[in-house]
């Protein structure tokens, strides 16, 4: 393990007025969001797509510090010939993978689940390595109701996360720490606010234990929102008071970075409340975004699947990317929205 190279990467994913593009949707879930602009789901459209992003010279160098690729990206060549690792190089943006198998029911915890992908993991990153990869995703789904998460599924999770991130240390590269507490359902702000913090402190334990270099990872959360079908929404405000209070509860200062997910938030909810937060408040950590849907809805609705849409395409994909970098930086005001 190179701690110096970690920790330099680390820091270039989360650099002031740049975030991370979540490019990793799995095939059935791209093809989903293909279906809601009428665009078939082939290797072809996946990467044609994915490169109209890639080839956005101002939005990634300007604002796009790295992007999570899907495997089949990570191999794939542009329409030219050249590698799609390659286009994000030249723009200064760090590639990096997702490594997780996707989460799988838990034997005994009714409706609980626990991520899957540890097997061969490390035989993966290298060959990753190899493509170009210098960072890593594991996202562990947190399902919250009133009964849920179990202590088990929380403690199951962290470990696989830890694991995860000592074995990408292990292999030089950085592991992007992605516990999830779904948005989903009707919990309040405050139920979140107490799973969320209950989540990250285990999720802590557990690196501690396997001995992670904390300065070499880049923390991934949710926002201490309230599910989106709670009758009471909290305000941006809110939702920037209580998400910093529980980091700042749970998450030690030696963290390089974090970089929310952005969880099903609106585009412009998912930029107000990153705004507010680094408006608000002097953290020990630069607080940017790892955002995919809301990043990428409006180039998606603009491209539509075609050529002739490219350049609407990239520029819809430019202003979410220049507003997203504008809040990691606290300078993000809604009427630059119009």
């Amino acid at each position: 393990m190179n701690l110096d190279q970690l920790v330099e990467t680390a820091k270039a994913m989360v650099a002031p007025g740049k975030g991370i593009l979540a490019a990793d949707e799995s095939t059935a879930t791209i093809r989903s969001r293909f279906d809601a602009i009428g665009v078939e789901s082939t290797p072809d459209t996946r990467r044609d797509y994915r490169e109209l992003l890639f080839r956005s010279e101002k939005a990634m160098q300007d604002h796009i510090s790295g992007v999570i690729l899907y495997d089949e990206t990570i191999r794939q060549f542009a329409r030219d010939g050249s590698r799609l690792v390659e286009i994000i190089k030249s723009h200064g943006s760090i590639p990096g993978i997702k490594v997780d198998m996707g989460p799988r029911e838990m034997p005994f915890f009714p409706g609980e689940r626990v991520t899957d992908g540890l097997d061969n993991l490390r035989d993966r990153l290298r060959d990753y390595y190899v493509h170009g990869a210098r960072f890593a995703k594991w996202r562990a789904v947190i399902d919250i109701d009133a009964r849920r998460p179990s202590a088990g599924s929380v403690k199951a999770n962290a470990h696989a996360l830890a694991r995860y991130a000592a074995m990408c240390q292990e292999e030089n590269i950085v592991p992007i720490v992605e516990p999830e507490v779904l948005m989903d359902l009707d919990h309040d702000i405050n139920r979140c606010f107490e799973v969320t913090e209950y989540v990250l402190k285990m999720t802590f334990q557990a690196l501690y234990e396997m001995r992670v270099q904390l300065e070499g990872i880049v923390l991934k959360p949710n926002m201490v929102i309230a599910g989106r079908k709670c009758k009471t929404q909290a305000s941006v405000d809110e939702v920037a008071e209580k998400t910093v209070q529980c980091l700042k509860n749970t998450v030690p200062s030696t963290v390089t970075g974090i970089a929310f997910l952005s969880g099903g938030q609106s585009d412009v909810a998912a930029t107000a409340h990153l705004n507010a937060m680094n408006a608000m408040h002097a953290l020990p950590w630069n607080l940017t975004f790892s955002y995919g849907r809301a990043l990428q809805a409006a180039p998606q609705k603009a491209w539509a699947g075609k050529d002739e849409n490219i350049p609407a395409a990239q520029a819809a994909f430019y202003k979410r990317a220049h507003m997203n970098g504008l809040a990691s930086l606290g300078q993000w005001k809604e009427e630059l929205e119009a």
